[in-house]
């Protein structure tokens, strides 16, 4: 039987694995998104009341969901449970409001008071069952939808609450207003109401909403359905039974003593033209870094005290623009590290220079072109000064994906680019190297996936949930997909260049890990769909894969800690140490941020009451920073490293060491107060419903663990600039020895 499974684990039968998975997985995920059309909640013709008046149509949602792009209010609060946790969630607020007004409408018609005024029981039962009927009677069509009396009254006052919050604001809640016209808001207020409506709406041939009876909403009875509890139970047994496997394959199978062929450390005597301009590239990144973590400073502050300005006023700082920017810095400069690193190895791998050095330089300036832009952009855009070309040079206000789609084609464009330079370079390498083939690979897959969320390229998609599916294959399919397979090539690749790993054990661990990830990243994306208007099934889709990618590289790295130790035991020099320590880092910031911390939030049961609180911002902080921004440091301290052992400069890692530390050790605390808010609003949702979880005052009945963030947000802020000085000091200061 081990004779067998060693077989099959040999590298020609994983590499095989990969591919028959990794066609599977496709071809089940285009399956499903062609049948995903179908499953959406439609948006009506047109929405009126029973005397025929017209509350809105099918141009005013679409207008609607327009405007809510343009100004970006996916990064103040949530359509669906997507986007930031600041503000409310825009449906579950308006039903939960509709609620309300219901109540006391058929209070006072049935009994002439209102429903707080009702003492009977009986009758307070009887205006709860007329509510839950008027809403659950509303059938969400593509055709004309009709609102009882009732319904309609509370859509005009929902409307009119709608538009003197975006156009007024509200400073209590960091919004500042002044920016949204009337006429504008009302679109918002109907692309919002349809929002509730999928939320409210039995889906035709079920017994749960369009989104699986999500949010939580006591006033109507609407709570989670047996087909999450189930599906969580599931999801458990998968995964402990799946973890104890790949601790049993890799330590019995994939490690062994007899593959202890060490290859000799990456000794450089000299450098080519293309990785000496590499240099410029390294304060740019860092500096971006510094940049983003004084924004998430920022609007740290603004979560715990929303109505007071922090260093200037909000309405020149609004939350959701600095709260796209704090976003989409850290791709940016997470992207850049990974495209130096790719660009610094490619002539290592194949024994020759980039074939035109020069577009090293043309790269960074169109970097900073496309950066910079794309940034102002996001500002201007989401603070109404683009209202005739937000689409194409402003904000585009979907959170994760706010590039104007100019910036978008450049961003691409220079991806391309890049793929074309490494690859034409690599491929005069002799060796069929499969980690470098997989950091490659794994990279134009960066690029190619983007452009899912580019479509169509001239326009917004009408249907929140159908745009919000392709979202998710960008943000998903990155992060849990193409990032995850990226960062497996380099861990092994990197691990066996540094005489840590042999290459034998590394390629096998790399594959086994290209397994897992496109098991269950590719599907996996599903546990995004389950509250968004997309049907049961995904819940049980979403479930069954999960996170397990992480567990081999975290091996990997155990096994490279050893040699690493052993070498030190040794009394021997080991050059690459500070690079070492922040690849270690992010294999086990990966585990605990994307695996850990991840599953969280990810049980079905679980997710339904903690979707859109703070309970996410763990997992996503950890998972983002660590388990690929590492990667980026990692390969700037390659790069310097590389630099002051050719020229014989000065290098010392005890401020490497600090700046690590500081980094680390912070956001692993900043996990520990944004869990304890999250979880305490998670309670409030199971007892009080998702509107009251959402609310200021369940923040402020826990507002301490708010404050106690400004130890883990300083740490990681002094972390930043630790790193900033030190590589710019490493780079362009060091002395020669």
């Amino acid at each position: 039987m081990n004779g067998f499974i060693d077989k099959m684990l040999e590298k020609k039968y994983l590499f095989t694995a990969f591919w028959f998975i990794t066609i599977v997985m496709v071809v089940a995920l285009i399956g499903f998104t062609a049948h995903m059309v179908k499953e959406v909640p439609p948006i009506p013709e047109k929405v009126v009341s029973q005397d025929g008046e017209v509350l809105y149509t099918y141009d005013d949602v679409v207008e609607g969901k327009a405007y809510f792009q343009e100004f970006d209010l996916m990064d103040y609060g949530t359509m669906l449970g997507m986007g930031a946790y600041l503000g409310p969630d825009f449906p579950a607020e308006l039903l939960h409001k509709r609620a309300e007004f219901l109540y006391d409408y058929y209070s006072k018609t049935q009994f002439g008071y209102p429903y707080n005024e009702l003492e009977d029981e009986g009758q307070k039962g009887y205006v709860k069952a007329l509510t839950i009927k008027d809403i659950r009677g509303t059938k969400l069509t593509d055709k004309t939808v009709v609102l009882t009396d009732a319904s309609a009254q509370a859509y005009k006052a929902n409307r009119d609450y709608i538009v003197n919050f975006l156009v007024n604001g509200n400073k209590e809640l960091a919004f500042p207003g002044g920016v949204i016209k009337p006429e504008e808001a009302k679109k918002i207020a109907a692309f919002f109401d349809w929002g509730q409506l999928a939320a409210s709406s039995i889906r035709p041939g079920t017994k749960v909403t369009w989104t699986n009876n999500w949010p939580k909403e006591p006033l109507i009875d609407q709570d989670v359905t047996w087909s999450s509890i189930v599906w969580s139970l599931f999801q458990l047994l998968a995964l402990w039974t799946l973890t104890i496997l790949i601790l049993y394959l890799v330590y019995e199978h994939l490690l062994k003593k007899e593959d202890n062929n060490l290859e000799e450390p990456l000794k450089l005597t000299s450098l080519y033209p293309s990785q000496r301009k590499l240099f410029k590239y390294i304060p740019l990144v860092a500096l971006f870094f510094v940049i983003q973590v004084f924004i998430g400073g920022y609007i740290a502050h603004i979560y715990t005290e929303p109505a007071k300005n922090f260093v200037l006023s909000q309405s020149i700082l609004p939350f959701n623009v600095m709260r796209a920017l704090h976003i989409n810095i850290a791709i940016v400069w997470v992207a850049i590290g990974w495209l130096v690193g790719g660009m610094f190895i490619a002539p290592l791998v194949g024994k020759d220079d980039l074939k035109f050095p020069w577009l090293v330089d043309v790269l960074w300036l169109a970097l900073i072109v496309v950066g910079a832009g794309g940034l102002i952009g996001i500002y201007l855009g989401a603070t109404g000064h683009m209202r005739d070309m937000w689409f194409w040079l402003g904000n585009e206000g979907r959170e994760f994906l706010n590039l104007g789609r100019v910036w978008d084609i450049g961003l691409v464009v220079g991806l391309v680019m890049w793929f074309l330079m490494v690859f034409s370079t690599i491929r005069k390498a002799k060796e069929n190297n499969v980690m470098v083939g997989t950091i490659i690979w794994s990279a134009f897959g960066i690029a190619t996936l983007y452009m899912a969320g580019m479509a169509p390229v001239h326009k917004i998609f009408p249907n929140f949930t159908v745009d919000d599916y392709y979202r998710w294959w960008v943000v998903h399919l990155w992060v849990e997909l193409t990032f995850e397979l990226f960062a497996a090539g380099v861990l092994a690749y990197l691990a066996v260049v540094l005489g840590l790993v042999s290459r034998k054990s590394a390629e096998r661990i790399m594959l086994l890990e290209l397994v897992l990830v496109m098991l269950s990243g590719t599907l996996g994306v599903a546990h995004h769909y389950w509250w968004q208007g997309l049907s049961e099934y995904w819940v049980a889709i979403g479930s069954i894969f999960s996170a397990l990618e992480p567990v081999p590289l975290v091996l990997l790295m155990v096994e490279a800690w050893k040699e690493y130790k052993h070498i030190k035991g040794e009394g021997q020099s080991f050059p690459f140490t500070i690079p070492f320590l922040w690849l270690t880092g992010s294999a086990f910031l990966n585990w605990f941020g994307a695996g850990f911390l991840g599953m969280v939030a990810n049980l079905p049961i679980v997710n339904y009451y903690s979707h859109g609180t703070y309970l996410i911002m763990p997992h996503g902080h950890v998972a983002l920073l660590g388990a690929f921004g590492y990667i980026s440091i990692a390969f700037l301290y390659i790069v310097a490293r590389s630099k002051a052992a050719v020229d014989g400069t000065e290098w010392d890692d005890k401020l490497s060491k600090i700046g690590f530390w500081l980094v680390t050790i912070g956001v692993l605390l900043f996990a520990v107060p944004t869990m304890v808010i999250g979880l305490h609003q998670t309670a409030v949702a199971k007892e009080f419903g998702y509107y009251a979880a959402r609310s200021r005052e369940t923040i402020e009945q826990i507002i301490t663990w708010s404050w106690v963030r400004v130890v883990p947000d300083t740490m990681i802020i002094l972390g930043a600039l630790t790193v900033f000085f030190d590589l710019f000091k490493k780079t362009y200061l060091a002395k020669k020895k």
